[in-house]
């Protein structure tokens, strides 16, 4: 399966390992946000779905036709869980670690953070084949020790969020293995 970006269409490069929001950063700068459309692109969601997650709350109100930095990133946070987790839930663990969609200053750590550190993390999980709580833990503490002045409170209660998107990410990524092989043995079957 194609290495991509987590909550993205974006074919895994290089400098995703470091900051892998720096792959979008650049056209958000030269442009003043994504259009509806070119955010249907980059995440390969429907933009219904995008405009849904808006009316749920989930995601802030767009302030003209263009996203933001910030929606951008909360909605590619949402999508690299959905796999794996109900919308709901994955709505209540983004409350629980930034609180209201609106409010950045209850945040407990900024979302293109929290994103970059999540990619980290899944990266080198993914290069070395550790994805076991353990393993997955080290690399939580790992990662926040070298990044603990961008958390502004509770790292423990970051570390149980991050560690429940994690195994989420991985659990959707496993989910797509499994219904993969599954459709060539059913497609077997019926020649």
């Amino acid at each position: 399966m194609e290495r991509l970006v987590p909550g993205t269409t974006i074919k895994f490069a290089e400098q995703a390992r470091q900051s892998a929001f720096s792959l979008i950063s650049p056209v958000l700068e030269a442009t003043g946000g994504l259009t509806l459309s070119q955010l249907s692109k980059l995440t390969g969601l429907e933009g219904s779905t995008i405009q849904n997650w808006i009316k749920r709350g989930w995601v802030s109100s767009t302030k003209g036709k263009k996203y933001s930095e910030q929606q951008i990133l909360r909605i590619l946070l949402i999508n690299m869980l959905r796999g794996a987790m109900k919308l709901d839930d994955i709505a209540r663990l983004m409350v629980y670690v930034n609180g209201d969609v609106e409010d950045t200053s209850d945040d407990i750590i900024e979302e293109q953070t929290l994103y970059d550190i999540l990619c980290r993390i899944i990266f080198t999980a993914e290069d070395v084949g550790a994805f076991d709580s353990t393993s997955v833990r080290k690399l939580i503490e790992t990662e926040l020790a070298y990044s603990a002045h961008s958390v502004r409170s509770d790292i423990e209660k970051l570390k149980r969020a991050m560690f429940v998107m994690i195994m989420a990410y991985r659990s959707a990524y496993l989910k797509q293995e499994m219904d993969s092989e599954l459709e060539v043995i059913l497609k077997g079957n019926q020649t």
